[in-house]
């Protein structure tokens, strides 16, 4: 019997506002993401790639369609229950990496063990230690956040959106904000983990080289998926 998709995304329409001032993000999207796949999400701006982003990542609820996740139906569930399962299949890297300045890097890292369970572990400080040294940070561990480069904030990023071993993270414009050099490095991280770990990652992206690098290229207009390099958009 074969694994379920990690991601399915069924007949989902999203609209915000009522009556005359209703706005439609997305329109019967259709969407398998299987395991182990590096999956680059593209289209103009108000396309619908953040509110998908949003819904696939538990954020927000589909206002029609279903979205399951490693075999499991969110459809109906509790915000209480979202927020486990949250925890325990996803992990997420933004273009602005929202760590905290008062913090070192690997408190940082540390943070979504922290905020689930409500102290850190020691089991969860040796595996921050060892995804920041896994990034190139090994020498900036106690260092906080805010004393980084941008590339250096990035790499912290990546190393928390990775220390819950979520079998996918969701990454939106991670390499948006920063250099040619360091956006490289960045995307090159992606990949490392994704081929050594099978790590899932879902990235929306503007930039062409790293879509192009990515194993699959999605594209959305107007709250539609449009092209899939991967198998045809439906």
């Amino acid at each position: 019997m074969s694994e379920p998709a990690l991601v399915s995304v069924e007949a989902v329409g999203k609209i915000y506002g009522q009556d005359e001032a209703t706005t439609r993000a997305l329109s019967d999207v259709d969407l398998t993401i299987g395991q182990g796949e590096l999956v680059a999400l593209t289209g103009p701006s108000g396309s619908g790639k953040s509110t998908l982003l949003n819904l696939l990542g538990l954020l927000d609820r589909p206002t029609s369609g279903r979205i399951l996740l490693n075999g499991i139906d969110t459809t109906g569930m509790s915000d209480g229950a979202l927020t486990d399962l949250r925890a325990k299949l996803l992990g997420f890297v933004f273009q602005f990496h929202h760590l905290l300045p008062a913090f070192n890097a690997v408190e940082n890292v540390m943070l979504p063990d922290w905020g689930h369970t409500g102290r850190p572990s020691a089991d969860v400080r040796v595996r921050a230690e060892e995804l920041l040294r896994q990034v190139g940070l090994g020498h900036r561990l106690d260092r906080r956040t805010n004393k980084l480069s941008g590339g250096e904030q990035q790499r912290v990023a990546i190393a928390r959106a990775l220390v819950n071993r979520p079998p996918l993270v969701l990454a939106d414009e991670p390499t948006g904000n920063l250099d040619t050099e360091s956006s490289n490095a960045v995307f090159a991280l992606l990949r490392q983990f994704n081929r050594d770990r099978g790590t899932t990652f879902l990235v929306v992206t503007h930039d062409e080289r790293i879509a192009a690098a990515c194993d699959r290229v999605i594209e959305m207009v107007d709250g539609r998926l449009t092209k899939d390099s991967g198998r045809p958009a439906r």
